[in-house]
């Protein structure tokens, strides 16, 4: 644990060597927006070769948040970038997010951008520390910055691990939860009434499909769900990002895979999140150049420089068209 410490607070600290002072200041980095083929989301800015996973995007664009994980799963880290005087800030690590030796994964800030929500393993006062448990936290916005963070507590958070928050407009929280009857991760929902989150209920088969089902986002408007799901029959492989859509009367859709733009046969597609305006779907995945992207035969310092930048077999944040979407459905979804 030493050790780990030492090296997570390198990491902290050699972070914000990363550079973007001269990047334009248009919204999401100044980058050229995706067509239907997804594409790495800011290489050398985000992705920059380390296990990188889970963005959230404040609402009004000029805020980005991402998690970096230690290996594979090591602890990890929530780091971020702003839109100031028109250039976008080197990215540095949340200071509250940033502790050693625990993790902090999959941001999320709420619609009316007053909420910065995550999920941590962080010691939590009045519980025995457990490191295997994981409980949805939030930070509340002070002015410019976040202030310090808070356990959501009962009834959502328990004794057992809770994951990914997501919320709609109306404050209704999505997370993955466990299930104690069924010994299974679900997907659960917990309405927002009288001023407290209400207890959780299971969402229905559509949604808790598959062999496993975990880290749902949900459209403000509780349109629609994007699930990770892994065992249906139409999967490529690995884990697949399926959309289920609510009906009038508050049923769901059977899950529909979101096909090759965005799924593989990849074991790590397991986090999605649709920006704000609606228009682009962030997604992670695992991925290696393709064979014509490498020499032959393969030398050192292809692979000395894969190891610092993205694809390299590590998972990165990828983005697309949100048409991905609207193409499961046949029309245009709302944010």
């Amino acid at each position: 644990m030493k050790i780990l410490r030492t090296i997570l607070a390198a990491l902290i600290v050699f972070l914000p060597a990363v550079t973007i002072a001269d990047m334009p200041g248009n919204l999401y980095l100044g980058q050229t927006p995706p067509g239907m083929k997804a594409a790495l989301f800011g290489p050398g800015i985000v992705n920059i070769g380390m296990n990188t996973r889970d963005i959230a995007v404040s609402p009004d664009g000029t805020e980005i948040y991402f998690s970096l994980v230690m290996g594979l799963e090591g602890s990890s880290v929530i780091a971020g970038t702003r839109l100031v005087n028109g250039r976008w800030t080197s990215p540095e690590v949340v200071p509250q997010l940033g502790l050693p030796g625990y993790s902090s994964v999959e941001p999320f800030i709420s619609p009316d951008g007053k909420r910065f929500y995550f999920s941590s393993n962080r010691p939590s006062p009045g519980k025995k520390e457990n490191p295997s448990d994981f409980d949805i936290w939030f930070m509340e916005r002070e002015g410019e910055e976040w202030g310090a963070p808070r356990n959501l507590g009962e009834p959502v958070n328990t004794e057992n691990g809770e994951y990914f928050p997501s919320l709609t407009r109306d404050g209704t929280l999505y997370f993955t939860g466990f299930n104690v009857e069924a010994k299974e991760e679900r997907i659960m929902r917990a309405r927002f009434e009288n001023g407290r989150f209400a207890r959780p209920e299971d969402l229905p088969p559509q949604v808790n499909a598959g062999l496993a089902r975990f880290n749902a986002f949900v459209a403000s408007d509780e349109s629609y769900l994007i699930v990770p799901i892994v065992g249906l029959p139409d999967s490529r492989g690995g884990c697949d990002y399926y959309v289920t859509f609510r009906n009038a009367d508050g049923t769901w859709t059977d899950p529909r895979n979101l096909g090759d733009a965005v799924n593989s046969a990849d074991g790590y597609e397991f986090s999605a999140s649709v920006s704000p305006d609606g228009k682009y779907l962030f997604f992670v995945s695992a991925r290696l150049p393709g064979k014509e992207e490498m020499p032959s035969p393969l030398t050192m310092a292809f692979l000395r420089g894969l190891h610092d930048s993205a694809p390299n077999g590590f998972p990165a944040v990828y983005w697309v068209d949100a048409r991905v979407i609207d193409e499961s459905k046949g029309t245009r979804l709302s944010s």
